[in-house]
């Protein structure tokens, strides 16, 4: 299969070169990166500290995907919605690991699922997806009895708070509960903020040294707490996952797809 990397200088495009050139059903057919890039012109392998390919690092998103099979993008909301345009002129499957999208830029993404093979992940790995089914279960489960709060941790650089994963958390308890995420999240707490309401979904956010992702869904009652936690200590997990998503794309046709779908959790 042939599979374009977008923002490849970056942690996760190196990593996904290397998924990518050590994948056997796998081609690497191009890595793109933004017009001012200081990488521009470099071979992606030897960026990635893998083996020499015959290909350049280039700015050309649009020849890209009019070239590749499935194209993964790790980038920013804006640049994604850009890309989703071209994977739906170009009939080509956009694999999105891209967090922080608004309201409104997650519902364009969503459009270019009639056109196009669209799969969005907050997280790829197989453990985290597994977390956010089991914190709906349990959501639904114990109910308002017990109040719901979610703790993550990523390394000093991440960018958006709190994380794509943390924010997916909070959507699977709050889906269990039967209420919307953005009527009960509580994401600030500072000064004297009074008792918890009750039904909120709190989150803490914590930041620093080279974390990769550590995130714990709590359920606090009088009494008693219950804890579910995943911590992630190698990044393949989700480079990994995102190759995977875009090998599984062959056997699809247009729409928007997850993690559930594809390992059949729904």
């Amino acid at each position: 299969m042939k599979i374009g990397i977008v923002g490849c200088a970056g942690r996760m495009g190196q990593m996904l070169i290397k998924e990518v050139l050590g994948n056997p059903r796998a081609t690497l057919i191009g890595a793109t990166e933004a017009p001012n890039s200081t990488v521009l012109g470099h071979d992606p392998g030897l960026l990635a500290g893998g083996v020499a390919t015959d290909l350049k690092i280039t700015e050309d998103a649009k020849t890209l995907f009019a070239n590749a099979d499935a194209v993964i993008d790790f980038t920013a909301p804006k640049v994604t919605l850009m890309h989703a345009k071209l994977a739906a002129d170009n009939f080509t499957a956009l694999i999105v690991g891209t967090t922080g999208f608004e309201p409104d830029q997650q519902t364009q993404l969503e459009a270019f699922g009639a056109n196009a093979f669209i799969f969005q992940a907050a997280n790829f790995s197989v453990g985290v997806n597994l977390l956010m089914g089991l914190s709906e279960q349990v959501g639904s489960l114990l109910g308002n009895d017990y109040d719901a709060e979610i703790l993550e941790m990523h390394h000093k650089n991440k960018v958006d708070a709190p994380s794509g994963t943390a924010l997916a958390l909070g959507k699977a308890v709050a889906k269990g509960r039967g209420v919307d995420l953005d009527a009960v999240s509580k994401r600030v707490r500072d000064g004297i903020t009074g008792a918890r309401t009750p039904g909120d979904i709190g989150f803490a956010t914590l930041r620093g040294g080279a974390v990769i992702g550590d995130h714990t869904v709590m359920f606090a009652a009088d009494g008693e707490r219950v804890e579910l936690t995943h911590k992630a200590s190698d990044r393949t997990i989700y480079s990994a996952g995102a190759v995977r998503a875009a090998i599984w794309s062959q056997s699809q046709g247009n729409g928007f797809f997850g993690m559930r779908h594809m390992l059949g959790f729904n």
